[in-house]
C-alpha cells in the first residue's frame, strides 16, 4: 500500500488522512495535494528569503495549517523536518509580534503532535530560545506597567508548544537545565514556584535507557527526597507530582518506585480532602493547591504490574477506604473530585495497556517484559475499582462518569463488569417509583454495549441479554417523562447500530455448526419483528400525545419547543437506525404500518406532523424504491385532487390535509437521487401548483420540495449506512448475521455507496432551476427596474423560491467570477487561493453563472421590505457550497461524542463501527466543501459586502444584527476584505456629516464591535487600520446622530473601549528576520520532491525585501508616533472648539487608546509625555488613574541601564567549591546575611560591601555566574543637571520641579476613592520609585514638607498617600550614592516613628504593605537603618495594645520579605518576645503567635538541607515547657479564669501559664498553614495539655482558650507524618488514653480517627502501628466512662469501614467473650445496694459486657451498604441483649434502628444472606413492639 503511494506521489507520506482515500474522487487527490503542497514550500522559502513575515510568511503557513487539516501530515520526512526547524526559527524571533508568534507556534505544535513519526535522531531542538521566550512573556518585567499587551491565550500556547519539543532536547539538556534552575530553589522564596514549574515544563523523560545517566538520574532523588519531606502542601508541590507522573509514564519498570509507594497513596488520599470525624477545620490551602487529579491517575496506572505487585495492594486500599464516600447518600465538594478519579483511572489503564500490547512499535522506549501488565494484574484492577464504581452508578452528580469506568473496565474485563450492572439494570427497568435508577442503569449499558454484543472468549453469553433488554426498554418511550424517554431512544439506538435486526431463527434447522450460544441467539432473533412493531407502536402512542392540540393552549407559540425538538431528533434518528439495521422483510411490515399510519390521519404540520414525516422520511431514505411507489403516488393524486378547486390557491388558510399531504412529500424526498428521477414529471407538477399558493405556510413547505428535490439529485453523499457493507440479504448457508454482532467497520473494505450526480440528474437538475428559477429572476429584475409591480408577499414568494433554489442546487453553482480587488496589500510573493476538488465539474454551467450575477445585480434594486430573506440569500451567495458551516460543526461534534461513547480504546486501530467511518469519510468531504478561509477577494464579493453593509446600518434593528453576523462571517473568509471596507464603515462616524441617522450611526458601531468569535474591526493586529479606527471612533464623540442621551449607545461605546482593551495586543514594530531563518528558506527551496516551482529570488529581488523591510519598521514607528500627535493634537482642538459640550467619555476613551500605545521597545514622542504628565492633575479620577499607569511606564522607559559584573563568591569568602549539594546557612554565603557588627556605616564600608538584592541567590546553589552591580563610578552619572537630560526627561522634571504641580498632585493622590475598599496602590507606588530611580533625590525637598504634613494626619486617604510615597523612595533609592541614602533615612525613620504611632485600623494594612514592598529584593544591610528602627520595643504598650499588634505587623512584613538572611535580627526579635508571651490582649497575642510563624518559617527540614542560623523550634519549645510546668502537673481542669487586665502585683505561676499557653496556641494554629515541614516531637510535648483543654461537645459558648485548644488538635491530627514520627506519636497516645480525665480520653479517639484517617498508607505498612491502634481502641472501649466507649466503638467502626483494621475470628472472639461477662440477678443487684464493696465488681461486669456488646455494634455498623458473611451471626448475637439493663439495651437498640436505616434501600437483595430463622428473629426485632418502645 505504502508503496504505490509512494511511486504515485513522489515520495513516501509522513501520515496521511485515510478518509481521503474513500472518497468518490480520491484518484484526483495525489496531484492536487502535490500541487498545494509544491506551492507551500516554493512560497513560504521565497517569502523567507524576502524577509517578508506579513502578508508572506502568515499567508502561507496557514496555508500550511489548512493543508494538513484536509491531508494531515502528507509530505516527506525531509519536509516534515525543514516545515519543524523553520517554524522553530520563526516562534524564538526575539521580537516577534505576540499575535504571529502564537499563529506559528500552534501550527509547531501541530507538526509535533504525532511524536511517533520524528526519532531523536531525525530532529533536535534547543531548549534555551523557549525558556528565553516563556521568562520574556510569561514573567515580563514591563507588562504590570502597561508597555506589553499580552493575550490571555499566551500562557497555554507557550506550555503545550514546550511539552511538543520536549522530546527532542540534546541528552545535555537536562543538566544544563538543573544549573540555570537549581539556584531558584529557595522554598521561602516566589522563585520555588518558578524553578519547579521550569523543572516540570521542561524536563525530558523520554530519553532512550542509555542516556538515562544523562537524564532523570541527575535530580531524581534530589527531586523526590524534597517532595517526601514537604508537609504541608505549598502551591510548588503540584508541579512536582505533575513531573513524577510523567516520569513513571514514560519510564515504566526503569525506576523502583516501591520505597515511596505508601507516602504516595497517602498524599493522593489527602489531597482528594475528604470529610473525616465530626468537626474537622479544612485548612485552605490543601483545597487550593490539591493535585490534579489527570496527572495522580497516570502515576497510579504506571505504577500497576511489576514483580512486587505493591502498588495495586495500595491501590485496593485506596478504593476499599473511599468506597463509602461514593454512596449516593453522601454528597460534598470532594465528590467531584473522586468521580473524576474514578472516571479516569481506567481510561489510563486502557491507555498503557493499548500501548503495552496493541500499539506498533516507535522509537520511544518500550516497557520491559517483566513490568508489562499480567492478566492476573489486570483482573485484580478490575476488581478493585468495580465495588466503588457500581455505587457512584447512582451518584448525584450524574452516571455519566460512571458510565465511562464501565465503558473501559468492560474492555479489559467483560465477565466481572458486565453481570453486576446487569443485576442492577433488569429490576430498574421493572421499577416505576424510582425513574432515576433506569436512566442511571441505561446510560451504564449504553457504555458497555459494545462489549457486551460482541461477546467474545471472554463472556459469550453477553449477547443472550440484547434481547431481554431491549423489550423491556420499550416502556421506556414514555412521553410524561422527557429524560427517560430520551435515554431509551440511546439505548435502543446504540443497540441496534451494534447489531444487524434480522430473524435468523430458520438458521437452527439449516446449519449444524452452531455452539449453544449461537442457537439461542437465533431463536432469540425471531423477537426482532415483534420488538420493531412494538417500538412503532410506542412511537405512534408518543406522537399522538404531543399534538398542537394536546399540548398548546390556542393562544401559545405554535413552533416547536426545545423538548419537543430533542425529542423529534431522539425518534427519528432511532427509528432511521432500527430500520437501517433491519432486513428487508421487517422493514416491509414496518414500512406498511407507517404508511398507514402516516394515510389514514391528518396531522397538524408543527408537531406531530413533524414526527411522524421523518418517521416516514427515515423509511424511504433506507430502501427508496419500495418507499416512493408508496408514498409519491398518495400525496401526488392528495394534493392535485384538493387543488383541482381553483379557489384553493388564493386561499389564506389551507386545507389541513394539502398541508399534511405536502409535507409528507416533501419530507419523503430527501432520499438517493437516482430513485427520484421515475417520480420527476409528478414532482415537477405538484411544484408548479403549489409554488405560488398564496398561503405562506403552504408555498413555504412547496418551497422545502423544491429544495429536497434539488438537493437529493445534486449533492454527493453515502447512500447506505448498515453495520455490514453489501446489507444483510444472503443465505444463511453462508453467511450468519448473528456473528457480525458489534463488529468494527473495515477501513480497508468500508464499500460505501457513493450518490454522485449522474448525468441524468444534472440535466433534471438544470430543467427544474430553468422551469422554475429563471421566470422568478425575470419578475424580480422587471420589477426592480419598476416595469412591473408586484406586492410585498409576492416579492417575498419570489425570494423565497430563488433562496431555496440555492440552497438546493447550491452545490453545482461554480464560485462567483470576477476580477480581483487590487492594491489591498502589497507582496513580493504570490497570495493565490487554492481550489479543491469536490467532485463537481464546472463545465456547463455559464447560464447559472449569469443568473446568479443577475441576483448580485438586483439585490440592491429591491424594496427596503424584504430584507431578511434579500440576507439570506446573499449569506448563500458567498458561503453556501452544499453545506452550512453551523450545521457541520454541530455534526463534527456529535460525531466526536458518538465516537467517544462507543470506540474500543484498547484495541485503537480506528475500529469504529461502520455507520461512524462513513460519518467521518463524509465529513472529510464536507470540510473540503468548506475550507474557503484565504479566498480571493474579488470585485463581486466587494459588492455584496457593500450591500450587506448598507443592510447592516438599516433601519430595522433586526434586520441590522442578521446582516451583521453574516458580514461578519465574511470578513472572516476573504482574504484582507477588512481594509477595504473600514473606510465605509468609518464614513457613517464623522462627524461632519449631517444625513447619518441614529439607526446607521449604531450599525457601524456594531459592524466595528464584530460578534464574540470573529473578527473586531476596530482592533486589527495592524497599524494601517488602527491608525484609521481609533481616531474615527474617537471623533464620532462630535458627530450629531451620537446622542449620549440614549443608553444603547452609551453602552455601544463602553463595550467598544471595553473590547479593544481586552483584545488589544502589543502589535510589532520590528519585523526583522534572523540569519537562520533564511539558511533554512534556502534548503527548503532546493528540498527533494515536490520540488517548489517557484524561481529563486535574485539578488536585486533579495535586496528589495530588505530594503521593504526596513521601510516597514520605520512605517510602523511612524504610524505609532504620528497616532499620537494626531490624538493629542486632536484633543487641543476639540478643547478650543467646543469647551461647552465636550463630551468627557470620549476624553476617556482616548487616554485609554493611548495608554494602549505604551511599548518597551519606543519612547513615546515628547508631546505625549507632555500630555500624560498633565493629566496626572486632570479632573477626571479614571484619566489620573490612567495617567499614573502610564507615567510609571514613561519612567520605566526612560531609565538608564546599570553596569552589572561577574563576581565569583568563593572568591569572596575563601571557600573552596565542593561541588556536593548543600542549601541553607553554608560558611560560603554567610557573607550575605545580616550582621550588625560589620553594616555598611561609612562610605568605604558601603563601597567595600557587595549588595546582592534578590533573597534566593545563595541559599540552594550559586548561579554559573553571579551578576552584581559594577561600583559607583562605573554606573551613568547621578544629579544630572537639566541640560544634560533629554527632552523627555526635561518635561517630567520641570513639572514635578514645580510646587504647584506638586501641591494639586498630592491634593488629588490623597483624596479618598471608595470609602473602605481603597488599598495601597502599587500603580503610585511605580510611579514614585521611577521618578526616585530616575531622577535620585531631585524632588525631595519639594515632597519634604508634604510628607511631614500627611504623616501627622491620621486619616486614611492621607496615610496611604505617604506610605506610597515612602515605599518609592526606599525602593528607588537602590543606586543612591552612601551619602544621599544616610541622609534619606535620616529624613524617613523620624516619619515613619510618627506614622507608627498614628496607625489605625484602616491603615494598618496599607503601612504593613508598604514596608513589605519597601523590603521586596532589596539586601538587608542596605536597610538595617530601618531594621534597626522596627526593631526598637514594638510590643511597648504606648498607644494601647491596637498599636503594639499593628507595629508587629509591619515588622514581620518586612522581615517576612528577607528570609532566610536576617538570622540574627530573628533572634533578637525572639528574645525580646519571649518575656511578651503572657500577653493579656488577644489582638497582641494573635499576631505575636503569627510573628513566631515567620520567625520559625526557616527552621525546616528539607534534604541536603544545614541546619538553620535562625532560631530552631526544638529549642524554643523547651523553653516554653518549663514554663507551661504547672499546668502539666496538676490533675484538674484548666480553665480560663483569668481576668483580662494586667492586675496590680505578679500574678502566681499557674496563670502566667495559662495566658503563655494562649499565645503558643495561637502560633500553632498560625503554623499549621504556613509552614513546609510540621515540627512533630516539639509539637508532640504539648499533646497532653492541649488534650487536657479541648472540651469534648460542639459549644460555641465555650471560652477561647478551650476552642484553640480544639482547633490546634484538628489542625495537628491531618498533617503528614513521617514513618520513623507514628511510634513517637502513638506512644504519646497511649499515655494520655491513661489521663484521669475522660476528656482527653474521649479527645484521643477524635484525634487518632483523623490521623490514621490522613495517613493511612504509611500506617498500614507498618505492621507493629496497626497492631498499637488497635490495642488502644479496644482498650477504650472498656472504659469506665460511657461516651469513652461509645467514641471507641464509632473509632473502631470507622477503622473498620475504611479496611484499616479487619474483621477477624479473634477479635470477634473477643468481643464475643466480653458479652457473655455475667451480670449479677437483678433482684439480688438490689439487695447488694447497700454493701458498697461488691458493686464496683458489678459495675465493671457491666461495662466489660457493654464494652462486649459496643464491639459487635461497631462490626455491624461499619458495613452500612451491604452484608458481610459475618454480620447475620453477629446480628444474631447481638439481639440477644435487647432486654440487658441500661446503656447496653440503648446501644443494641441504635445499632438495629442505624442498620435498618441503611440497609432499607437495597433490603431485597441484602435479604438474601440471611437463613429464615434469622430473618424470622430479625423482623421481629426490627418491628417489634420494643423497637417502638
Amino acid at each position: 500500500m505504502k508503496k504505490d503511494e509512494a511511486e504515485e506521489l513522489g515520495f513516501v507520506p509522513q501520515k496521511d488522512i485515510v478518509y481521503n482515500k474513500l472518497l468518490p474522487y480520491a484518484d484526483k487527490l495525489d496531484s492536487e495535494s502535490n500541487d498545494i503542497l509544491c506551492k507551500i514550500k516554493g512560497n513560504l522559502a521565497r517569502a523567507v528569503q524576502l524577509r517578508e513575515l506579513w502578508p508572506g510568511v502568515l499567508f502561507w503557513t496557514r496555508k500550511l495549517s489548512t493543508y494538513m487539516r484536509l491531508y494531515g501530515r502528507k509530505f516527506s520526512k525531509e519536509d516534515h523536518v525543514l516545515f519543524i526547524k523553520l517554524l522553530y526559527e520563526l516562534v524564538t524571533i526575539p521580537k516577534l509580534e505576540i499575535s504571529m508568534m502564537q499563529g506559528f507556534a500552534r501550527l509547531l505544535v501541530n507538526l509535533l503532535k504525532k511524536k511517533e513519526l520524528l526519532s531523536r535522531e531525525d530532529l533536535e531542538l534547543p531548549w534555551r530560545p523557549l525558556y528565553e521566550l516563556q521568562e520574556r512573556i510569561l514573567y515580563s518585567k514591563t507588562e504590570h506597567l502597561g508597555l506589553n499587551w499580552f493575550p490571555n491565550s499566551v500562557e497555554n500556547v507557550l506550555k503545550t508548544l514546550v511539552k511538543s519539543c520536549r522530546p527532542y532536547f540534546p541528552a545535555s539538556s537536562t543538566q544544563e537545565m538543573l544549573d540555570e534552575w537549581r539556584p531558584l530553589l529557595c522554598p521561602f522564596d516566589v522563585t520555588m514556584q518558578r524553578a519547579v514549574g521550569y523543572f516540570e515544563l521542561f524536563l525530558p523523560t523520554t530519553l532512550p535507557p542509555e542516556l538515562h545517566h544523562q537524564g532523570f538520574h541527575l535530580w531524581f532523588k534530589e527531586l523526590m527526597n524534597l517532595w517526601v519531606s514537604v508537609q504541608n502542601l505549598p502551591g510548588w508541590e503540584v508541579h512536582l507530582v505533575n513531573l513524577f507522573a510523567r516520569l513513571a509514564n514514560d519510564n515504566i519498570g526503569y525506576i523502583d518506585w516501591d520505597p515511596y509507594i505508601p507516602k504516595i497513596f497517602t498524599r493522593i488520599l489527602r489531597s482528594l480532602n475528604l470529610p473525616v470525624g465530626t468537626n474537622q477545620m479544612l485548612v485552605p490551602r490543601y483545597l487550593t493547591n490539591a493535585y490534579d487529579i489527570g496527572h495522580v491517575v497516570i502515576w497510579i496506572s504506571s505504577l500497576l504490574g511489576g514483580p512486587s505487585k505493591q502498588a495495586q495492594k495500595q491501590l485496593s486500599g485506596l478504593f476499599n477506604s473511599i468506597a463509602s464516600f461514593l454512596h449516593p447518600s453522601n454528597h460534598g465538594r470532594w465528590l467531584m473530585k473522586l468521580m473524576k478519579l474514578l472516571q479516569r483511572l481506567p481510561a489510563s489503564v486502557v491507555r498503557r495497556l493499548h500501548r503495552e500490547r496493541y500499539r506498533k512499535p516507535t522509537w520511544l522506549t518500550p516497557v520491559p517484559e517483566i513490568h508489562k501488565l499480567t492478566e492476573q494484574d489486570i483482573t485484580d484492577f478490575v476488581e478493585s475499582m468495580m465495588q466503588p464504581v457500581l455505587l457512584a452508578m447512582f451518584s448525584k452528580t450524574g452516571s455519566l462518569d460512571a458510565a465511562q469506568a464501565l465503558q473501559n473496565l468492560a474492555l479489559m474485563r467483560p465477565e466481572l463488569v458486565i453481570p453486576p450492572v446487569l443485576e442492577k439494570t433488569y429490576p430498574a427497568m421493572e421499577t416505576l417509583t424510582e425513574p432515576h435508577q433506569l436512566t442511571a442503569t441505561l446510560s451504564c449499558m449504553i457504555g458497555v454495549a459494545r462489549s457486551l454484543v460482541s461477546g467474545g472468549s471472554r463472556y459469550p453469553e453477553g449477547p443472550t441479554h440484547m434481547m431481554p433488554l431491549l423489550m423491556r426498554a420499550l416502556p421506556g418511550v414514555d412521553p410524561n417523562d422527557f429524560s427517560k424517554c430520551m435515554i431509551t431512544f440511546q439505548f435502543i439506538a446504540t443497540f441496534s447500530t451494534l447489531v444487524p435486526l434480522i430473524d435468523c431463527s430458520s438458521a437452527v434447522h439449516e446449519r449444524n455448526d452452531l455452539t449453544e450460544v449461537e442457537r439461542e441467539l437465533c431463536s432469540a432473533s425471531a423477537e426482532f419483528e415483534d420488538f420493531v412493531l412494538q417500538f412503532m407502536d410506542r412511537c405512534f402512542a408518543l406522537i399522538d400525545s404531543s399534538t398542537l392540540e394536546q399540548t398548546r393552549e390556542e393562544t401559545e407559540t405554535e413552533k416547536m419547543t426545545h423538548l419537543e425538538s430533542l425529542v423529534e431528533l431522539g425518534l427519528s434518528s432511532t427509528f432511521s437506525t432500527i430500520l437501517t439495521q433491519c432486513s428487508m422483510d421487517i422493514f416491509k411490515v414496518a414500512l406498511e404500518k407507517v404508511f398507514n399510519f402516516a394515510t389514514t390521519n391528518i396531522f397538524e404540520t408543527r408537531v406531530a406532523g413533524r414526527m411522524v414525516a421523518d418517521m416516514c422520511r427515515a423509511a424511504a431514505k433506507c430502501h427508496p424504491t419500495q418507499s416512493l411507489k408508496l408514498f409519491v403516488p398518495h400525496c401526488s393524486n392528495a394534493i392535485t385532487q384538493i387543488t383541482a378547486n381553483e379557489d384553493v390557491l388564493g386561499e389564506e388558510e389551507l386545507d389541513k390535509e394539502l398541508l399534511w399531504n405536502l409535507q409528507l412529500l416533501s419530507e419523503v424526498t430527501r432520499v438517493d437521487g437516482d430513485k427520484l428521477l421515475p417520480y420527476s414529471t409528478q414532482l415537477v407538477q405538484i411544484l408548479q401548483l403549489t409554488l405560488h399558493l398564496k398561503c405562506k405556510q403552504g408555498y413555504g413547505l412547496a418551497c422545502n420540495l423544491l429544495h429536497h428535490i434539488l438537493r437529493s439529485t445534486a449533492l454527493t453523499y453515502p447512500t447506505d449506512y448498515c453495520s455490514v457493507p453489501g446489507g444483510f440479504h444472503q443465505p444463511f448457508k453462508g453467511y450468519l448475521p448473528i456473528k457480525d454482532w458489534g463488529r468494527p467497520g473495515d477501513l480497508m473494505d468500508l464499500q460505501i455507496q457513493w450518490h454522485v450526480p449522474s448525468a441524468e440528474e444534472v440535466t433534471f437538475v438544470f430543467y427544474v432551476l430553468d422551469l422554475l428559477l429563471q421566470p422568478e429572476l425575470q419578475r424580480l429584475q422587471s420589477h426592480a427596474q419598476g416595469e412591473q409591480n408586484m406586492s410585498r408577499d409576492d416579492v417575498l414568494q419570489s425570494l423565497c423560491i430563488v433562496q431555496h433554489c440555492l440552497l438546493g442546487a447550491g452545490s453545482m453553482l461554480p464560485p462567483l467570477q470576477g476580477d480581483p480587488v487590487p492594491d489591498l496589500v502589497h507582496s513580493m510573493v504570490s497570495l493565490e487561493e487554492t481550489t479543491l476538488h469536490t467532485g463537481v465539474e464546472y463545465g456547463e454551467l455559464d447560464f447559472m453563472q449569469e443568473s446568479f450575477s443577475d441576483v448580485c445585480m438586483m439585490l440592491p434594486l429591491l424594496e427596503q421590505r424584504c430584507f431578511l430573506e434579500m440576507r439570506t440569500i446573499i449569506s448563500d451567495l458567498l458561503h453556501f457550497k452544499g453545506s452550512h458551516k453551523n450545521e457541520f460543526d454541530s455534526r463534527w461534534k456529535s460525531f466526536n461524542l458518538v465516537k467517544k461513547s462507543m470506540e474500543n480504546r484498547l484495541h485503537g486501530r480506528k475500529q469504529h463501527i461502520r455507520a461512524l467511518l462513513i460519518d467521518r469519510v463524509m465529513l472529510q468531504h464536507e470540510l473540503r466543501n468548506l475550507t474557503v478561509e484565504g479566498c480571493l477577494y474579488k470585485t463581486v464579493h466587494q459588492d455584496l459586502l457593500r450591500d450587506l453593509l448598507r443592510l447592516s446600518t438599516s433601519t430595522y434593528s433586526q434586520v441590522r444584527s442578521k446582516a451583521q453576523s453574516v458580514l461578519f462571517t465574511a470578513l472572516g473568509t476573504y482574504n484582507f476584505c477588512c481594509r477595504d471596507l473600514i473606510p465605509h464603515v468609518l464614513e457613517f462616524l464623522e462627524p461632519g456629516r449631517s444625513d447619518v441617522t441614529q439607526q446607521q450611526f449604531k450599525g457601524a458601531l456594531y459592524c466595528l464591535l464584530g460578534n464574540h468569535s470573529g473578527v473586531c474591526l476596530a482592533n486589527l493586529h495592524d497599524w494601517e487600520c488602527i491608525a484609521q479606527t481609533w481616531p474615527a471612533i474617537v471623533r464620532s464623540g462630535l458627530s450629531r446622530a451620537m446622542s449620549l442621551e440614549k443608553p444603547s449607545i452609551v453602552r455601544l461605546f463602553d463595550d467598544l473601549a471595553d473590547k479593544i482593551h481586552r483584545q488589544y495586543e502589543t502589535i510589532g514594530l520590528d519585523f526583522t528576520v534572523p540569519e537562520s531563518c533564511l539558511v533554512l528558506g534556502l534548503e527548503m527551496m532546493k528540498s527533494g520532491y515536490p520540488t517548489p516551482a517557484e524561481p529563486m529570488p535574485t539578488a536585486e529581488v533579495v535586496e528589495e525585501g530588505i530594503q521593504r523591510q526596513q521601510a516597514k519598521n520605520l512605517d510602523a514607528v511612524h504610524i505609532v508616533l504620528c497616532g499620537w500627535l494626531y490624538f493629542t493634537l486632536w484633543w487641543v482642538c476639540v478643547l478650543h472648539h467646543s469647551c461647552v459640550s465636550r463630551p468627557w467619555k470620549f476624553e476617556h476613551i482616548t487616554i485609554g487608546f493611548l495608554s494602549l500605545l505604551l511599548r518597551d521597545d519606543h519612547p513615546l514622542p515628547t508631546q505625549a509625555v507632555l500630555f500624560f504628565v498633565k493629566s496626572l492633575n486632570h479632573d477626571a479620577l479614571i484619566v489620573r488613574k490612567v495617567a499614573i499607569s502610564a507615567v510609571a511606564g514613561i519612567l520605566k522607559q526612560l531609565k538608564r541601564a546599570h553596569k552589572k559584573v561577574p563576581v565569583d563568591p568563593f572568591d569572596l569568602t575563601g571557600f573552596t567549591n565542593s561541588g556536593e549539594l548543600v542549601a541553607g546557612d553554608r560558611p560560603d554565603n554567610r557573607w550575605l546575611q545580616y550582621n550588625s557588627i560589620c553594616l555598611p556605616r561609612t562610605q568605604e564600608d558601603w563601597d567595600r560591601c557587595h549588595f546582592v538584592e534578590k533573597t534566593h541567590w545563595g541559599y540552594y546553589s550559586w548561579p554559573r555566574k553571579l551578576m552584581l552591580y559594577a561600583p559607583l563610578s562605573e554606573q551613568p552619572k547621578q544629579c544630572m543637571t537639566r541640560e544634560e537630560m533629554t527632552e523627555r526627561e526635561q518635561i517630567i522634571y520641570d513639572h514635578f520641579s514645580d510646587p504647584i504641580f506638586i501641591n494639586q498632585l498630592i491634593e488629588f493622590l490623597s483624596l479618598e476613592d471608595r470609602k473602605g475598599k481603597d488599598k495601597f496602590s502599587p500603580r503610585r507606588f511605580c510611579l514614585f520609585k521611577g521618578l526616585f530611580r530616575n531622577f535620585h533625590d531631585s524632588f525631595l525637598p519639594l515632597l519634604q514638607p508634604h510628607m511631614e504634613r500627611l504623616v501627622a494626619d491620621s486619616h486614611e486617604s492621607t496615610q496611604r498617600c505617604v506610605a506610597e510615597i515612602i515605599a518609592g523612595l526606599i525602593r528607588g533609592c537602590k543606586h543612591w550614592s552612601f551619602s544621599k541614602v544616610e541622609s534619606l533615612w535620616k529624613l524617613l525613620c523620624p516619619l515613619l516613628r510618627t506614622a507608627l504611632s498614628n496607625i489605625t485600623v484602616e491603615t494598618y494594612a496599607d503601612w504593613g504593605t508598604c514596608i513589605a514592598t519597601a523590603c521586596e529584593s532589596r539586601d538587608p544591610r542596605k536597610l538595617h537603618w530601618l531594621f534597626e528602627m522596627l526593631m526598637e520595643s514594638p510590643v511597648n504598650g504606648e498607644g494601647g495594645s491596637f498599636v503594639d499588634a499593628c507595629r508587629l505587623y509591619v515588622l514581620q512584613g518586612g522581615l517576612a520579605q528577607q528570609e532566610w538572611r536576617v538570622p540574627e535580627l530573628l533572634h533578637r526579635l525572639l528574645e525580646y518576645l519571649e518575656p511578651k508571651l503572657t500577653q493579656v490582649y488577644k489582638n497582641v497575642r494573635e499576631r505575636i503567635g503569627s510573628v513566631l510563624t515567620y520567625i520559625f518559617m526557616i527552621d525546616v527540614n528539607l534534604p541536603h538541607t544545614r541546619p538553620t542560623a535562625s532560631p530552631r523550634i526544638a529549642e524554643f519549645t523547651e523553653r516554653v515547657l518549663a514554663r507551661l510546668k504547672p499546668l502539666m502537673e496538676g490533675e484538674e481542669e484548666i480553665q480560663n479564669h483569668v481576668v483580662e487586665d494586667n492586675g496590680v502585683g505578679e500574678q502566681d505561676e499557674r496563670t502566667q501559664a495559662i495566658k503563655l499557653l494562649k499565645t503558643v496556641l495561637k502560633w500553632l494554629m498560625a503554623s499549621a498553614g504556613r509552614s513546609f515541614s510540621t515540627a512533630v516531637p516539639e509539637q508532640l510535648k504539648l499533646l497532653p495539655l492541649l488534650f487536657k483543654i479541648a472540651p469534648v461537645e460542639n459549644d460555641d459558648s465555650y471560652d477561647e482558650l478551650k476552642r484553640d485548644a480544639k482547633t490546634c488538635l484538628s489542625l495537628m491530627s491531618q498533617g503528614l507524618l513521617y514513618p520513623e514520627q507514628i511510634p513517637q506519636v502513638l506512644q504519646m497516645l497511649q499515655e494520655i488514653a491513661g489521663s484521669s480525665s475522660w476528656h482527653a480520653r474521649y479527645t484521643v479517639l477524635t484525634y487518632l480517627q483523623i490521623m490514621v484517617f490522613y495517613n493511612l498508607f504509611t500506617f498500614l505498612s507498618d505492621e507493629q502501628a496497626v497492631q498499637d491502634v488497635q490495642a488502644l481502641v479496644i482498650r477504650l472501649l472498656e472504659d469506665e466512662q460511657l461516651e469513652v466507649r461509645e467514641m471507641a466503638a464509632t473509632t473502631l467502626s470507622g477503622f473498620l469501614q475504611c479496611n484499616f483494621l479487619s474483621m477477624d475470628a479473634p477479635m470477634q472472639a473477643h468481643f464475643e467473650a466480653l458479652c457473655k461477662t455475667r451480670l449479677p440477678k437483678r433482684g439480688k443487684r438490689r439487695d447488694l445496694g447497700s454493701a458498697v464493696d461488691t458493686i464496683p465488681s458489678a459495675g465493671w461486669n457491666l461495662v466489660r459486657r457493654h464494652a462486649g456488646v459496643l464491639g459487635l455494634s461497631a462490626c455491624i455498623l461499619s458495613s452500612p451498604y451491604d452484608v458481610p458473611t459475618w454480620m447475620p451471626q453477629l446480628l444474631m448475637d447481638l439481639s440477644a441483649h435487647l432486654n440487658d439493663t441500661q446503656p447496653i439495651e440503648m446501644t443494641v437498640k441504635k445499632t438495629l434502628s442505624n442498620f435498618r436505616r441503611t440497609h432499607h434501600d437495597n433490603w431485597q437483595e441484602h435479604k438474601q444472606q440471611f437463613t429464615d430463622d434469622q430473618l424470622l428473629v430479625l423482623t421481629d426485632l426490627l418491628v417489634s413492639p420494643c423497637y417502638y418502645a
